[in-house]
């Protein structure tokens, strides 16, 4: 080894000796002063730039640093910090600093999910128009009292983009696209199949159906404890008002991640036996702890109920008249308080709709009637 190092040194200093020679040759033949050459324009003569500029601003983001590619698709790590800039804010802002490591991995899966299901779409010639996430996001928006040029300038005040929403939107139209492809060209239904799945629900008629959400965590052997405390920690998430939707799509490792962990509507009897006992004793708008399931953990939440083939008394259409009274600024609690009184007593002997007119005058209040109000979009109290 030694004297093989000391060859590949000798080497070295030759190749070094040989280019300094080449070098002296070349100065020799130039008899005389070596001349250096006329200096050209300036190119940057013609900007005027001052001699000590001062820049401002930040470097080059991280847009150009590819974090994934996949399949020649590059994902950034501007990509990564957009979708947990998303997820914070579905979670009213705040991600423990213990799970950021974590979750920044669980993005970054679910950004190489959603990459691979859109290829795989388009593999099989499935686009989804701009048309159809333009109205998903339109919904979005509506759902939180905003329109779509003002979730994204929400979105962007937050850290985030209205561009990996769009990403998120395409990913599950894309999937659930291609799975129903799938599924349809092998489907074939006939008439004893109907007629079954009608006996079976007349014969569960007035039985009790839960609108379910779940939320999976896989338990490979040996990593129970460490599974049930991710668990944990996304349950006390949820109780503290974060997104089922959200935590489900991030976390969830069942199939049905990409719809939020929606279940639709299930009876308890169609659940595994932990998760059917769990359900039956639960309430819309609650969540259960984490239930030991074959595989893993569970989390489940009850987003409504209903009874099979039963009318919903909360969809029946009313006729409502509402009367309100308005007091001129400036007056006291005192002076008001009689006035109330007055009114309370007036209401409870209405005798009807009929009579808000009659209240309305008395008190020269502001009358307001719809006959289309559905009964389930009332508050709770009403």
């Amino acid at each position: 080894m030694a004297a093989a190092s000391d060859r590949l040194l000798t080497r070295a200093r030759t190749a070094t000796a040989a280019i300094a020679l080449a070098a002296g040759a070349t100065a020799a033949a130039q008899n005389g002063p070596v001349q250096q050459p006329a200096p050209g324009p300036n190119s940057a003569s013609s900007l005027r730039l001052p001699e000590n500029p001062q820049l401002f601003g930040t470097s080059m983001p991280s847009v150009v640093k590819a974090t994934a590619i996949v399949n020649g698709e590059i994902i950034t790590q501007t990509d990564v910090d957009h979708r947990i800039a998303l997820l914070i804010i579905a979670n009213g802002g705040e991600i423990p600093a213990d799970e950021l490591d974590r979750l920044r991995q669980q993005v970054l899966r679910n950004l190489i999910d959603e990459s691979l299901q859109i290829q795989a779409a388009k593999a099989e010639e499935i686009k989804i128009p701009s048309t159809d996430i333009d109205r998903a996001l339109a919904r979005v928006a509506s759902n939180i009292g905003r329109t779509p040029e003002q979730l994204d300038e929400f979105l962007r005040s937050n850290g985030s983009s209205i561009r990996t929403m769009r990403r998120q939107i395409e990913g599950e139209l894309a999937w659930s696209r291609l799975q129903r492809k799938k599924i349809e060209s092998f489907v074939s239904v006939g008439d004893e199949e109907v007629k079954a799945v009608l006996d079976r629900l007349n014969s569960a008629k007035g039985t009790q159906e839960f609108r379910v959400a779940e939320i999976f965590i896989s338990a490979p052997p040996g990593s129970e404890p460490q599974s049930q405390q991710v668990a944990g920690q996304i349950l006390n998430q949820l109780q503290q008002g974060a997104s089922f939707a959200a935590y489900a799509r991030q976390y969830s490792e069942a199939s049905t991640a990409a719809v939020g962990g929606d279940l639709g509507w299930v009876r308890p009897e169609q659940l595994p036996d932990p998760l059917a006992a769990a359900v039956r004793q639960m309430v819309p708008g609650s969540i259960s702890p984490p239930i030991r399931v074959q595989g893993g953990f569970s989390i489940i939440g009850v987003q409504d109920t209903r009874r099979v083939l039963t009318p919903d008394p909360r969809d029946a259409m009313l006729s409502l008249k509402q009367v309100s009274i308005n007091f001129p600024a400036g007056m006291t609690r005192a002076q008001a308080e009689p006035i109330v009184a007055r009114f309370a007593n007036a209401a409870r002997n209405i005798g009807g709709c009929g009579g808000a007119d009659r209240i309305a005058n008395e008190f020269n209040a502001e009358l307001v009637q719809s006959d289309q109000v559905r009964m389930r979009e009332l508050p709770t109290a009403l």
